[in-house]
């Protein structure tokens, strides 16, 4: 049997070699955890396209009141928007979500209550999503294949309920409501 003795000096290394080794490990652990993590599921924000183009949206949840002078706007400049809507909202309008329809907009859906999705079960979304699409066909004839999530909150569990309904979640990139800026950076867009 032998038996390794070691001066104080190699000693000193090893545990200098251990202790670098662990440092080490510890200031890369968050990259080797993010390298194997799962992708955080996001709706969609923009598309990329090539030509200088953008997407106007409202959502509609409470009045129509402001309805037929958005339609009215928008025609004037030959301008399609997509409405977001509460279910609630097109069985108590119907007039309105048919109008918007009829003038060429694209009209999606916005939940059925308003509710907060990221408080809710995959199940409720999905029962949420189906009843306010019902709504919505009734009072325009189509059923929407987008949604933009109430408040704007969403995560991976809220995304891929409405991803397996079929139905693709959208966000907005620029909200005018808490800017002062228009979406080109200025206050004037020009060319």
């Amino acid at each position: 049997m032998k038996v390794l003795l070691l001066r104080r000096q190699y000693l000193l290394i090893l545990a200098a070699l251990i202790l670098a080794g662990g440092i080490f490990g510890v200031v890369s652990w968050p990259a080797a955890v993010s390298a194997t993590a799962a992708q955080r599921q996001l709706p969609i924000y923009s598309v990329d396209r090539d030509q200088k183009i953008c997407s106007i949206s409202f959502d509609a949840a409470w009045g129509n009141e402001d309805t037929q002078a958005l339609i009215d706007i928008l025609g004037r400049y030959n301008v399609k928007a997509t409405f977001f809507v509460v279910g609630d909202w097109a069985e108590k309008y119907p007039e309105s979500a048919k109008a918007l329809a009829d003038a060429g907009h694209e009209v999606m859906s916005h939940s059925l209550h308003h509710d907060h999705y990221s408080s809710l079960t995959a199940d409720q979304i999905l029962a949420d999503l189906a009843a306010a699409n019902e709504k919505i066909r009734a009072a325009t004839g189509a059923t929407p294949t987008l949604i933009r999530c109430p408040y704007g909150e969403y995560d991976d569990h809220v995304i891929s309920a409405i991803r397996s309904f079929g139905m693709e979640p959208i966000q907005w990139d620029v909200d005018v409501y808490h800017t002062t800026e228009t979406p080109c950076g200025t206050t004037d867009c020009g060319d």
